[in-house]
């Protein structure tokens, strides 16, 4: 009888061994159209994240470039609400490859795979290949919508890839994803899922509505974007808050509209609110990836310009080779459109004839971005996880001023001493940016010369940031 028993234990195991890595193996990425060639392995398709509405999200898997097997777990998700954590964080910031000009790719000096196994997910569906098949689902989609979705999916891929499960698991995400990121990690803290969750990384997130958004006014007047008479006016007549709230409502003044007008008028149209001292993609008939609904915005404002009611973007100028090509968030769209890539990806379109990097379909709930995350991020810190919070400082969209602030405050809250004074940190020889720590887990750092999407236009500098964040080390200083 125990004969029988060890017996059947085996084969049971094989069956399932042999189960798990057919599902690992169906995702295998062989190789995508104009890839160098690589040692590490790649993976994409679909996790099902709700049958009765064929709800599936779409991943793309990066494992580390060396030693996969002693590296972390990073889940990366874009903002928006509604961007496409492949079409700008892999293709765009800081994965393996970057499309050019000639339908290839080249390899990324700085990708975030040097140091981690990278798991990039367009979230929710509706967003880049994910899709619902019952798109009623698309008009009432919210953040705790998104991060229900987003621990399903995670508990389904790690029964495709069970190696990863116990390995050290960090989130990290950039602008709206300060509300995606820290909520997702306090559902997987509340819901007791057996993830070894060590922390989370977010870049010039949105924390708190009108901190964050009425730190652009001084940031536009502080860099010369703006006259000091229409900052005066931004200061006591309509400021950014204000106006967004306004529109997110359908009812902008004739104040808030005069004031805009004037801020439209001098900030230009030339100039790209995620990199201030950056330039823009002249080629694209879209200088800048409009984030709300566009047909929303023209029927409220039809005469105000959407650079002031953006709230993300996927940045035009990037980093390829040590050379600046302004274009690549335009190539990567094509990339992504050809059908050899799509097949490559195991990845289709639902619902839509073409992929975008920010939805077309998606209706998110606007009214969210007002519901502070700040204190969301206080109870993670309290958890015990370590929390990086950190900005490019070449973003107007939501300034590192504001965000500095939001942080020195929960550390004051919270009675966290300061453990690393604010000083600046070095990349190489040159200053990378400033940074300060309090107590053991939450840290703030700047990097110098960055945009909103700061991977893209210091990838160098970020790299160095992600890999002290991960090995939980001091940045470096002289």
């Amino acid at each position: 009888m125990q004969q029988f028993i060890r017996a059947w234990m085996a084969i049971s195991l094989i069956l399932l061994c042999s189960r798990t890595g057919s599902l690992h193996e169906a995702g295998r990425i062989i190789r995508l159209p104009g890839q160098p060639p690589v040692s590490f392995q790649q993976f994409s398709g679909y996790i099902t994240v709700d049958e009765k509405h064929h709800r599936s999200l779409f991943y793309y898997f990066v494992e580390a470039e060396t030693s996969p097997a002693s590296k972390p777990l990073v889940l990366w998700l874009n903002g928006g609400p509604g961007c496409s954590s492949v079409g700008a964080g892999a293709f765009v910031e800081h994965g393996p490859f970057r499309p050019t000009t000639g339908n290839n790719l080249v390899r990324n000096e700085y990708s975030w795979n040097k140091e981690a196994n990278m798991l990039y997910l367009e979230s929710p569906a509706g967003v880049g290949f994910s899709y619902s098949v019952n798109q009623t689902f698309y008009s009432f989609v919210n953040d705790a919508m998104t991060a229900r979705d987003n621990l399903v999916f995670l508990r389904r891929w790690f029964v495709k890839f069970p190696q990863y499960k116990q390995r050290d698991f960090f989130i990290a995400g950039e602008s709206y994803a300060g509300h995606y990121v820290p909520q997702l990690a306090r559902l997987i803290i509340r819901s007791k899922v057996n993830f070894n969750l060590k922390g989370i990384a977010i870049g010039n997130p949105l924390l708190e509505f009108n901190t964050d958004l009425n730190a652009r006014d001084l940031f536009y007047w502080s860099h010369g974007l703006i006259s000091d008479s229409t900052y005066h006016l931004l200061t006591s007549v309509c400021n950014n808050s204000k106006l967004i709230r306004e529109a997110i409502t359908g009812s902008v003044s004739t104040a808030c509209f005069g004031v805009y007008t004037l801020v439209q008028q001098e900030l230009s149209e030339s100039i790209d609110p995620y990199d201030v001292t950056g330039d823009v993609c002249l080629s694209s008939n879209q200088s800048q990836l409009k984030i709300f609904n566009q047909q929303l915005v023209r029927s409220r404002l039809p005469n105000l310009s959407p650079q002031v009611l953006e709230l993300d973007s996927t940045k035009q100028q990037q980093q390829v080779m040590g050379k600046v090509n302004v274009c690549l968030q335009e190539e990567t769209t094509k990339y992504l459109n050809r059908k050899d890539v799509q097949m490559a990806l195991h990845a289709r379109l639902v619902g839509i004839t073409k992929w975008h990097v920010c939805s077309v379909v998606l209706d998110y709930d606007r009214s969210n971005e007002e519901i502070p995350t700040i204190h969301v991020v206080r109870s993670l810190v309290k958890s015990g996880l370590a929390v990086l919070v950190y900005s490019g400082d070449q973003d107007s969209v939501i300034p590192f001023t504001g965000t500095r602030s939001l942080v020195s405050k929960l550390a004051k809250d919270l009675r966290l001493k300061t453990t690393v004074p604010y000083r600046a940190w070095l990349s190489g020889k040159q200053v990378g940016g400033w940074t300060q720590v309090y107590g053991d887990n939450l840290s703030f750092a700047t990097i110098r010369g960055a945009s909103h999407t700061a991977p893209s236009t210091q990838p160098k500098r970020s790299l160095l940031l992600f890999k002290a964040f991960l090995e939980k080390k001091p940045l470096p200083t002289a």
